[in-house]
């Protein structure tokens, strides 16, 4: 098929960038790779030779994947010219650009953001241990709250046992009888419960300055620059510690006691009852791959990245076929050339060739013509024929008459 000048010009030019392509989805395969050995080697375990063997066969895997899905797709996408071929080309390059991204995609995406993701978790679990820390302070606060009340329910009780015992006050019969006794051991109560609470202050202050300490050293850990995979070990020990204090507090609590000692208290205790108790917090480690899907939507210009390594040969393919598209057309106008004779074009020479002769003598007339006159029509020609020459293949008009000296039988 004949080509046109800018159909030649495409065809050539994608000629001379296909070096080019192959070099790029090479390095494009191979930088893939890299960054998958990096990704899954987090994801291994066992001895230092397994591991990197290990990780070392799976990169390769993912780099001749690639490369060899994407050489199919650079190869038959742009050759394909029928509208449901080429949908089933396009869903087979989508369900591949799927395969991609889930075996190699979400690991170079680990490797590019799994430092940070991991940070970004033990930031994240930080701030919960801080709230349940504040929220176990301000529970063990509130029944420090009590102790006022406690003391003021231990006098009067107090109180009430001494007027029964001096003027039978209450039962009209002096005396230590039963009521004074019971009277006398609410006293009791009320003031060893006064005595717990104020003891427990100082427990509380300290628990809570542990706490505190725990809390900034796992800060520390969070924003000191350098390996994350030591500093989460070290983190989830401080977590541990943490919890443990955060235990304790809630240990502290003496609402319950109050509530069984005094039904006058019963009020009080209750509204800090109904506080949610703190729940245990557990630190969860995670691995790199684990803490960038999770924390995925802060980390999405890595995503980002990492899915462009592999998908990028998806423009590659798209401009082939654009290309190949624009050469297809460009060619079409000249499809009937394909139908035409030798004979034919034969002819067409040969008249072409008759009528640039006979353009040219009209054009220049005689000598000593008047070039302002009216130029005289040129003779007929006599009717032409074409002739190709057996030496060099070239077509010369001839005109019957020659033809017939030429075929005249020769005496013998």
């Amino acid at each position: 098929m004949q080509l046109k000048p800018n159909a030649y010009r495409l065809n050539e030019t994608v000629k001379s960038v296909e070096t080019m392509t192959r070099f790029a989805l090479a390095v494009l395969a191979l930088a893939s790779g890299v960054y998958t050995y990096l990704g899954v080697r987090g994801l291994l375990d066992g001895s230092a030779s397994f591991v990197f063997f290990a990780a070392i066969i799976y990169s390769a895997a993912v780099s001749v994947a690639i490369y060899a899905f994407w050489s199919f797709m650079l190869r038959f996408v742009p050759l394909v010219t029928s509208g449901v071929q080429r949908l089933a080309l396009f869903l087979t390059m989508a369900i591949g650009c799927v395969m991609i991204i889930a075996m190699s995609s979400w690991l170079n995406a680990a490797a590019l953001a799994g430092s940070a993701a991991l940070e970004q978790h033990m930031a994240v679990t930080l701030q919960g241990y801080a709230e349940d820390l504040d929220a176990a302070h301000a529970n063990a606060l509130a029944s420090q709250s009590l102790l006022p009340d406690v003391q003021r329910a231990a006098e009067r009780f107090a109180g009430l046992a001494a007027d029964e015992r001096e003027s039978g006050a209450l039962t009209g019969t002096t005396g230590s009888g039963s009521v004074v006794q019971l009277l006398t051991q609410m006293s009791a109560q009320m003031t060893q419960l006064s005595t717990t609470i104020t003891s427990n202050r100082d427990a509380v202050a300290g628990l809570f300055e542990q706490g505190s300490t725990r809390l900034a050293s796992m800060r520390e850990l969070v924003s000191t620059p350098g390996a994350v995979a030591p500093r989460s070990d070290s983190f989830q020990t401080e977590a541990v510690q943490l919890s443990a204090a955060i235990a304790a507090l809630q240990q502290t609590d003496i609402a319950a006691s109050v509530k069984r000692a005094a039904a006058d208290l019963s009020a009080a205790a209750d509204e800090i009852l109904a506080t949610p108790a703190v729940e245990q917090r557990r630190f969860v480690p995670l691995s790199s791959a684990e803490a960038v899907i999770r924390y995925w939507s802060d980390f999405i210009p890595s995503w980002a990245g990492a899915i462009s390594i592999d998908l990028l040969p998806v423009v590659l393919v798209l401009v082939l076929m654009i290309v190949n598209d624009a050469m297809r057309q460009e060619s079409q106008s000249l499809a009937e050339a394909e139908n035409i004779t030798a004979a034919e074009m034969l002819r067409a020479m040969a008249l072409f060739r008759q009528m640039e002769a006979a353009g040219i003598a009209v054009a220049t007339g005689p000598p000593g013509q008047d070039s302002a006159s009216e130029p005289e029509p040129a003779p007929a020609a006599a009717p032409l024929t074409a002739e190709a020459s057996e030496a060099d293949g070239t077509v010369t008009p001839i005109d019957a008459a020659q033809r017939k000296r030429t075929d005249a039988p020769r005496p013998a």
